[in-house]
């Protein structure tokens, strides 16, 4: 099965997958507002939930309604699925969305284990797609682009020490939905599900890593995750990090600093940034001239899911592999897994080393005493509404 035409000169058919609030709120504006372009056209959504898949549809304008993904590939044949769905169905979906010829817009975490990214990624196109790339949305807008850039070029010279922050609140009433908070459905707590953001766009600014050292905690939620950790991480370029990723957090900020030989780059929100929520403040010796030049980020275009899918739908009319895929979307899931080893180990945990018989390949506690669950739950054990329409914060 593949879509229905090469994509040169027409709309790009979308599809849905999971109708909860990630879906309404930030996916289904997004392909509107490409769709009010002439680039896409929505053409369905699924949710196991059949209301719930029928109130979307008429809410957004969609014509065609399933609760069975299968049978919506067969029949709509999209060229691109967004899976809006809880972690522990995003294997399953995406794969399922590969062999139908359709390109995947998948949001975080991209799947529980990296052993499932593998099997992920075994099913993509060879050389011009379909591609499966992950929801990475802070990566993207002006702000990013100016700093990666400035970043890049050296002209803030080496970065030395970096500081990453994800420090939100999250209450008891939040994991009371059943799939929170659980290895098998979740994949992971904070560092997994909330700062991997931060994390990623750090990486994305920094370049690779060589190696964490991490510790994790159980403070105050009875969940069998993490609900908050710490680590410390060098880069392959030399610069130091310190991460924070914590759900107890009242006062609630997410966090990149980054002290270079030359400048101090700071970006502060929460669920998202424009230009105004980037600072940069230059050495005493650094003429005035320059350091205006780099405050000059020119037009203002937020970090968003839209202007990550703006360029997905480009990759996808060039057949090129899209940012936040293969190797370059996998680069976060690794990060976390290896603070998870190192967390529940005890041990400095180096990039690369966690591959096919390393238990932390195959589930993010690594069956590790005091944080692998006595069972794993499964799927069906779990509140189907919930897991069908994969309600999400915004993040």
């Amino acid at each position: 099965m593949s879509p229905l035409t090469p994509l040169d000169g027409r709309r790009i058919r979308a599809a849905v997958i999971g109708t909860g609030a990630i879906a309404r709120g930030s996916h289904l504006p997004a392909l509107a507002t490409l769709a009010d372009e002439g680039e896409t056209e929505v053409v369905a959504a699924v949710d196991i939930d059949a209301a719930a898949v029928e109130a979307f549809c008429a809410a957004g304008g969609v014509p065609h309604a399933y609760t069975d993904l299968d049978r919506m590939l067969r029949e709509q044949r999209p060229d691109l699925v967004t899976i809006c769905t809880p972690p522990t169905l995003h294997r399953d979906q995406s794969i399922a969305a590969l062999r139908a010829g359709a390109w995947v817009w998948c949001e975080k975490p991209p799947v529980p284990t990296l052993a499932d990214y593998a099997a992920v990624e075994a099913e993509e196109g060879a050389e011009s797609g379909p591609y499966s790339s992950i929801v990475f949305q802070h990566r993207f807008g002006s702000g990013t682009r100016h700093v990666r850039r400035l970043l890049a070029e050296g002209a803030l010279g080496r970065p030395l020490v970096v500081h990453c922050q994800t420090t939100w609140y999250r209450d008891t009433a939040y994991y009371s939905v059943p799939w929170r908070g659980r290895w098998a459905t979740e994949g992971g707590g904070p560092a997994m599900g909330h700062g991997i953001h931060q994390m990623d766009l750090m990486l994305d600014l920094l370049g690779p890593w060589s190696e964490v050292r991490a510790m994790a905690g159980r403070l105050v939620h009875d969940v069998e995750t993490e609900d908050v950790s710490t680590a410390l991480v060098r880069f392959e370029n030399g610069a130091m990090a310190t991460i924070v990723n914590s759900v107890l957090s009242p006062d609630e900020v997410s966090r990149i600093r980054i002290d270079c030989e030359r400048a101090t780059v700071e970006l502060t929100h929460l669920y998202g940034h424009s230009n105004a929520n980037w600072h940069i403040t230059p050495a005493a010796d650094v003429p005035g001239d320059e350091a205006d030049a780099w405050r000059d980020f020119g037009a203002d275009v937020p970090s968003s899911h839209l202007e990550q899918l703006r360029e997905l739908v480009a990759s996808m009319r060039a057949g090129e592999r899209p940012r936040g895929s293969g190797a370059d979307g996998r680069t976060s899931l690794e990060l976390v897994a290896a603070l998870y080893k190192s967390a529940f180990t005890d041990v400095t945990v180096k990039a690369g080393e966690i591959g096919p018989g390393d238990p932390f390949h195959t589930a993010m506690h690594g069956d590790a005493p005091g944080w692998a669950p006595a069972a794993e739950v499964a799927v069906s054990a779990v509140s189907s509404e919930n897991v069908a329409s994969g309600e999400e914060v915004p993040a």
